[in-house]
C-alpha cells in the first residue's frame, strides 16, 4: 500500500535564517496522487498539502511562460509562513541568441507579478540550455541586467550551466564577481559543479532511482543532510566536483536542495526524508 504523509510530517515551525530546504519540482504529477497525496485528496488542494510537507518547490511552469500576476498571489496565498517557491526563468530569455540583449525580457518577467508572492519568493533560476558555451563577455553583460530588489525585497538569483565550456575557472571568477550562485546538478547528463560562488547554495539531484522508497538510499541521504549542513555553516564539501580551488569557511549561507526528473515519483519521499534528517536536533 503507498506510504503517505501524516500530520506528524508537516513542516509548520519557523524556518531559522539559515535554512536548509528540501523540495521537487512543481505539485501536480499524477504518479504523486498514489504515493503522495492522500486518496481523495482534490487536485486543486495539492499545493497546499505539497507545501505543508516540504519546505521548498521549484516551479517549472514558468520556463515555459510567465504567469499573470493573480496566479503568483494564488499560489503564495496557498502555502505556510517560511514556505518558499524556487522560480524556472521563462526559456524565452535564455535560449536566445544573445543575453546581453535580454534585458526587455528580463524586466517583463521580474516586473510582471513576481512581487505578488511577497515573502514567499524564494532565487529565480536562470537555466542556460545545453548548446549555450561559455562566453565571458556576453554572460557578465546578462549577469548586469539581473535587478538586485523587487518593491523593496531582495532578489536572489541562481545560474545553471549545461555546457562543459564553463567548467573552468574563468566562469568561477565571473560568477563570484557577481555573487551569482552556480547550480550543483548531480546528474549523469550535465556538468557538476560544486564551486560556491554566490551568497547561498542551491543543488538539483537527478539520480532518485524507481527501486529506493525513498529515491536515494540511507546512506546517500545521510550524506547529502552533512553536506548540506556543511554548506548552511559557510563551509566546502571538496569531495564534490569543483572547477577551482575550494574556498575557505565564511558567513553562514541558506541552502536549497530540490530532487528533480529521473524516478520522479518518488522525489517528495526523498524530499521528505532528507529534511527529516537536516532537522534533526543531532548531525
Amino acid at each position: 500500500m503507498p506510504t503517505h504523509a501524516t500530520s506528524n510530517d508537516l513542516f509548520t515551525a519557523p524556518v531559522a535564517q539559515h535554512a536548509i530546504r528540501a523540495g521537487i519540482g512543481g505539485w501536480t504529477y499524477a504518479p504523486w496522487r498514489k504515493n503522495f497525496y492522500p486518496d481523495g485528496l482534490a487536485q486543486k488542494r495539492e499545493l497546499e498539502y505539497a507545501s505543508r510537507h516540504l519546505r521548498a518547490i521549484e516551479i517549472n511552469g514558468t520556463f515555459y511562460g510567465a504567469q499573470k500576476p493573480a496566479t503568483y498571489a494564488r499560489w503564495a496565498a496557498e502555502t505556510p509562513e517560511g514556505f518558499v517557491f524556487s522560480l524556472k526563468a521563462p526559456r524565452y530569455i535564455t535560449e536566445g541568441k544573445r543575453l546581453a540583449d535580454t534585458d526587455k525580457g528580463i524586466r517583463g518577467f521580474i516586473e510582471g507579478g513576481l512581487d505578488q508572492m511577497g515573502n514567499r519568493l524564494g532565487p529565480i533560476l536562470w537555466q542556460l540550455p545545453p548548446s549555450r558555451r561559455f562566453d565571458a563577455d556576453d554572460l557578465d553583460a546578462f549577469l548586469g541586467l539581473l535587478p538586485t530588489t523587487l518593491a523593496g525585497r531582495p532578489l536572489r538569483h541562481v545560474l545553471e550551466v549545461r555546457h562543459s565550456s564553463f567548467l573552468s575557472v574563468e566562469y568561477v571568477a565571473l560568477a563570484r564577481s557577481h555573487r551569482i550562485p552556480t547550480v550543483f546538478t548531480d546528474s549523469p547528463e550535465y556538468p557538476s559543479l560544486a564551486d560556491i560562488t554566490g551568497d547561498f547554495t542551491y543543488a538539483r539531484l537527478m539520480r532518485s532511482e524507481d527501486g529506493v522508497a525513498t529515491g536515494y538510499g540511507a546512506q546517500d541521504l545521510d550524506a547529502w543532510s552533512a553536506r548540506a549542513h556543511r554548506w548552511a555553516d559557510g563551509r566546502d564539501n571538496p569531495e564534490l566536483p569543483h572547477v577551482a580551488a575550494t574556498l575557505p569557511d565564511s558567513e553562514a549561507r541558506d541552502v536549497f536542495i530540490f530532487f528533480i526528473s529521473a524516478a520522479k515519483h518518488r522525489n517528495p519521499a526523498a524530499a521528505m526524508a532528507l529534511q527529516a534528517r537536516v532537522d534533526a536536533p543531532h548531525r
